[in-house]
């Protein structure tokens, strides 16, 4: 039995219905996996080929229950290459989502402010990323019923998916950037000299995280909208030092507006 099929086959009895929209939740962002109705939770070191998250802000579960009047499954925390995992596991759960009946995926994530005009508390919505990791988590034997060998990246995120929820940011009055999200390795913060040079490269917002996930949801044909939380400006802009709590404490200031725009989003789904 492969590892997938052990995952699945663990998960599944315990739902009542299947999921068919996937969230990914970033550091301070694990919040909306509670709102959740009549939720199963279940710890990732509870299933087949999950490994733990050691992340401060990443509670390290799924969530699976009703939001909005979808049926949807929750990453209440990710993994990270950084952590020490492999890249197999870090977007092992993209692929159970999949196989368990997801459609469409959400990814957010606490990001560095690039772009100048950009303000810690901004919610970005990804236009595009680039990947700047030398990392790529199809590296190796393609497996046919994943994926095509040579998936297309050309609309990494949804186009209509992004129009929807610039429509919902206009309903709620929330000023929703658009940006260039790029993927780095970390775990360190990028230097002064890093961050100019992703600036002039195109980049609005800098993370340790998303990449590799969204590469893989589109290996699998899921379609994907990203949002970053602009939790600090990136090195050099402020010429302060940069801290886990800042990302913590601006993720906490932006929580009622961030869960508004997910849970408005949803809805329309």
């Amino acid at each position: 039995m492969s590892k997938f099929q052990e995952a699945v086959d663990y998960i599944l009895p315990k739902l009542t219905e299947k999921p068919t929209i996937g969230l990914v939740l970033g550091s301070g962002l694990g919040v909306l996996a509670d709102e959740i109705e009549n939720p199963t939770v279940i710890p990732y070191g509870e299933i087949p080929g999950f490994t733990a998250s050691t992340v401060v802000g990443h509670k390290g579960q799924l969530v699976i229950g009703k939001l909005q009047g979808k049926q949807v499954v929750a990453m209440q925390g990710r993994f990270h290459f950084y952590e020490g995992h492999d890249l197999s596991d870090v977007v092992f759960p993209i692929r159970i989502m999949k196989f368990l009946g997801v459609e469409t995926i959400i990814v957010t994530n606490a990001a560095g402010g690039i772009n100048e005009s950009y303000r810690p508390g901004d919610l970005m919505l990804i236009q595009d990323h680039i990947n700047m990791t030398g990392r790529n988590p199809l590296i190796g034997p393609n497996d046919d019923t994943l994926g095509t060998r040579f998936p297309d990246m050309s609309e990494a995120y949804s186009k209509n998916l992004r129009e929807l929820a610039k429509g919902v940011a206009a309903e709620q009055g929330i000023h929703l950037r658009e940006g260039i999200y790029v993927g780095l390795l970390g775990p360190s913060y990028e230097t002064p000299a890093e961050i100019r040079m992703l600036r002039m490269l195109g980049g609005d917002a800098v993370g340790m995280s998303t990449v590799p996930e969204v590469i893989v949801a589109k290996h699998m044909q899921l379609q994907v909208l990203g949002i970053s939380c602009i939790s600090n400006m990136a090195a050099g802009i402020l010429e302060q030092p940069l801290s886990h709590e800042e990302v913590m404490e601006t993720t906490e200031k932006v929580k009622a507006q961030f869960l508004a725009l997910v849970q408005g989003i949803l809805a329309k789904l």
